[in-house]
């Protein structure tokens, strides 16, 4: 079935530069932080829409409008995080996706938001400045998402767990030097565990030798939920935001002044419709993740490549692999890589290998990197935990694009940072970063758009701009959708985690069970919280196939994939009766 290969996809992880506002700089982090809270809030209230336009109704705008101050080339955190940073500040902004928002590299990391203690270990080794501002910028980066958007993230607290005796002030001094550098804003204190007290807290870990642990905090999130929430506010606030709209060709104009050919736009084409059109704007952004340069050979067939793909594998496994609510850090696996053991939607991801690939639309786990990961977990739990490779219920492989700095001498060093380039055609690429920080990558990216085309914008508003739902999230929303509508407990905790302030409307959608209890909320399988209703929201969301559903606007294609097999006819159904899908249509929507 197709379905199979499209659940797998892309991977992202790398750097960014520190954001400022500017005129506050003698301010302190917190501070700056709270006043450009009120300045989004104030924004919020100004400009955001009541209702999400349709998908057809953007397209139209892109095809009416004479012309764009920005046209972003890409639907991923990074390119999303580039149209909400341009609508904020003003600029007439577009967005083009050729598949779905988040369906390549956003929807495939860790899930986590990190400053990277295996980049901090390098900067201490190594007396590297760079790796330093980078992880410098990720911590600030994380307790701004975490901010932001707190329906889709939580804090999270990861143990390291030490088999020698000399490896216990060695880590400790590590991760000490990591809260320290998130300053004031450090989740939690990191804390060293007795061997008896982390067998409590992990019982399911490897006894033998164990000597102690160490329990650091990072931030985990929803990725390919919070990319969509990234979308879905910088539509509310104007942006033409367009999935399954591929760039044929890009646009140019001859300068009048300079003689030189200009990029002025894209000519796009309606993947499910097959219709083309002209979208033009005085700044054409590519951020394109691993496709970076297929897109800069659009511009200039003779450029080169700045792409370093590298491929990162996943597995998914039941929730009683892990605590509930403790992650695991292998710092050294056998061929020195380090492998991550998380809890997450209450099943257990564990990942990720770093191999060099090709970039394709859809790579595919390999079963030797699978049994790499579970060769790793069989080393760091117990003996009587038994580690099947039928217990992997879901695997995916991302690519991981890492980029070489084009204006650098070095053209072989690859740069842990992202990068800005201007192209001589005005062209502007954003490469290489991570998630945490598509934030500051934005920033970045539109600082210089906005110079080398002369736009005129504003600062950049973004640090404390709340995402879709987080504005009047609370922890206890989901009791009032428990007592309003009727829902089962945990769908109600798993709307408020998924749609934070918007749960309601997804409630609204749902039907009667005919039941005692639950009141409201048909479950699409019964081990899941997913219910139909969120089937129908999804179309609100720009969802296009039954494929959207079930892998980006819920996540049950990356938990458990024959539970998503079988919730696919009737995600098929619903979505057919609320589109007039014909039969032949229902089977290519799969």
């Amino acid at each position: 079935m197709a379905f199979r290969n499209v659940v797998r996809g892309t991977l992202l992880i790398g750097g960014g530069a520190v954001a400022t506002v500017f005129g506050l700089s003698h301010l302190t982090d917190k501070r700056k932080a709270s006043i450009t809270s009120v300045e989004a809030a104030e924004l919020i209230k100004s400009s955001t829409q009541n209702e999400l336009p349709s998908r057809e109704a953007q397209l139209l705008t892109l095809q009416k409008t004479k012309e764009f101050d920005v046209l972003v080339i890409g639907g991923g955190a990074t390119g999303c995080g580039c149209a909400l940073d341009a609508v904020s500040r003003g600029l007439k902004t577009a967005l083009v996706e050729r598949d779905d928002f988040s369906s390549g590299t956003s929807s495939r990391s860790t899930k986590l938001i990190h400053g990277g203690v295996r980049y901090l270990q390098k900067a201490i080794m190594n007396f590297d400045i760079e790796q330093y501002k980078l992880v410098k910028e990720a911590l600030h980066e994380r307790a701004n998402l975490l901010e932001i958007a707190p329906h889709l993230s939580a804090p999270l607290p990861i143990m390291l767990p030490v088999y020698k005796w000399w490896q216990l002030p060695y880590y400790w001094v590590g991760i000490k030097a990591y809260d320290l550098v998130a300053g004031s804003q450090c989740l939690r204190s990191s804390y060293i565990l007795s061997k008896s007290k982390a067998l409590e807290l992990f019982p399911m870990l490897q006894k033998d030798k164990l000597v102690g642990a160490i329990v650091y905090y990072d931030g985990q999130h929803n990725d390919a939920r919070m990319n969509l929430a990234i979308a879905l506010t910088a539509a509310r606030y104007g942006a033409a935001t367009a999935n399954y709209t591929e760039v044929v060709r890009l646009l140019r104009r001859t300068d009048p002044e300079s003689g030189k050919e200009r990029v002025c736009g894209a000519r796009c084409r309606d993947v499910l419709t097959g219709q083309e059109f002209d979208v033009r704007a005085k700044c054409v952004i590519n951020a394109t993740g691993p496709f970076t340069d297929s897109v800069r050979r659009m511009d200039n067939q003779e450029v080169k490549n700045i792409c370093q793909p590298s491929a990162g594998v996943h597995i998914v496994m039941p929730g009683y692999y892990s605590p509930d609510n403790m992650g695991l850090l292998d710092p050294a696996t056998s061929d020195g890589r380090v492998i991550f053991f998380l809890p997450w939607e209450k099943m257990t991801i564990a990942g990720t290998t770093d191999t060099p690939t090709e970039v394709t639309h859809h790579p595919i786990p390999t079963e030797d990197d699978i049994n790499f990961i579970l060769t790793e977990v069989r080393n760091y739990l117990s003996s009587d935990v038994e580690v099947r490779r039928g217990d992997v219920l879901a695997a995916w492989s991302g690519i991981r694009p890492l980029v070489t700095n084009p204006n650098s001498k070095d053209t072989q060093s690859i740069s842990r940072n992202h990068v800005v380039d201007v192209g001589e055609s005005g062209l502007v690429t954003i490469a290489g970063g991570k998630w945490t920080t598509y934030r500051s990558m934005a920033e970045d990216t539109l600082d210089a758009a906005i110079k080398a085309h002369n736009l005129k914008a504003g600062p950049c508003r973004t640090v404390g701009l709340f995402l879709e739902g987080g504005k009047d999230w609370s922890p206890t929303l989901y009791i009032r959708l428990v007592q309003d509508y009727g829902l089962e407990s945990e769908v109600a905790q798993h709307l408020a985690a998924t749609y934070g302030d918007q749960a309601f409307e997804v409630a609204k959608l749902a039907k009667v069970t005919g039941k005692r209890w639950p009141i409201v909320g048909k479950r699409l399988v019964s081990e899941f919280p997913y219910i139909e209703a969120e089937i129908k929201y999804a179309l609100r969301e720009y969802a296009c196939t039954a494929v959207d559903v079930i892998s980006r606007r819920t996540r049950l294609g990356f938990l458990n994939v024959q539970a998503a097999e079988e919730a696919l006819p009737r995600i098929v159904d619903i979505m057919a009766k609320e589109l007039n899908w014909k039969e032949q249509k229902k089977k290519k929507k799969k």
